[in-house]
């Protein structure tokens, strides 16, 4: 059997300056953030922290403003980093995800975007992502379901139809799909009780971009959770 594609997260070095090309083939992580944006709520406090596990090139970040965050990045890729900088992040740490250098309860809200379906053990990460959250916060995660149907979106059609935004062939590795019940439970062994829901492009943004007519595509809720999907909850 080969080798488990476990490393793409690096590879974002090879990309970094394709982070904030309308076009380019990490475009949908930005429609992809922006939904995932309208989960987090308002701050309660004055001094409430986000960190978002993960963050890439900072594609989140300009979507946080006016919610009252000090915001933090974390990832692996230190050019993706230095673009999250530009890009509404307070603060930026190098670090493995699935063993983050923050206190237990250390903040208000953590996010998990499009990243768990790229590393060997998705629920450790989860797990690490509870464990940095104080009770009372939300916890936003986002993934691809371990189905056929997401194979057949995620990896035959997205990765080889010469279309804007196609994501590089290899991208994705169906064998590290996240299991949605095993997600929820994990989730809920740390504390946590997750919502899930579905997401997908909205159609008529999708034909417009498809067309050059628009730059970029909204995501909408669903309740098929089956390709691409969200969870969110509160912490006990």
């Amino acid at each position: 059997m080969p080798a488990l594609r476990s490393d793409f997260i690096t590879d974002y070095d090879v990309l970094a300056d394709t982070w904030w090309d309308p076009r380019g083939p990490l475009a949908p992580l930005g429609w992809i953030a922006r939904a995932r944006a309208g989960f987090v709520p308002v701050a309660e406090r004055t001094g409430a922290w986000l960190l978002d596990v993960a963050c890439g090139g900072g594609l989140f970040g300009p979507h946080l403003a006016g919610k009252g965050y000090r915001v933090v990045g974390v990832d692996l890729s230190a050019l993706s980093l230095n673009e999250a900088r530009k890009h509404g992040f307070d603060e930026v740490v190098r670090a493995d995800i699935a063993r983050l250098p923050f206190a237990q309860g250390a903040f208000d809200v953590v996010t998990a975007g499009q990243c768990l379906e790229h590393v060997p053990d998705p629920f450790a990460v989860v797990r690490e992502a509870c464990r940095v959250l104080r009770p009372g916060g939300t916890l936003i995660v986002d993934t691809i379901a371990d189905t056929r149907l997401a194979r057949l979106v995620a990896i035959a059609l997205a990765e080889n139809a010469p279309l804007p935004g196609r994501p590089p062939r290899g991208t994705h590795d169906h064998r590290l799909f996240v299991n949605r019940a095993r997600l929820t439970r994990t989730a809920r062994s740390q504390g946590v009780e997750l919502r899930l829901l579905g997401l997908r492009p909205h159609l008529r943004d999708g034909m417009r971009y498809l067309a050059g007519r628009r730059e970029d595509v909204r995501m909408i809720p669903t309740s098929s959770t089956g390709v691409l999907y969200l969870g969110v909850g509160k912490k006990w």
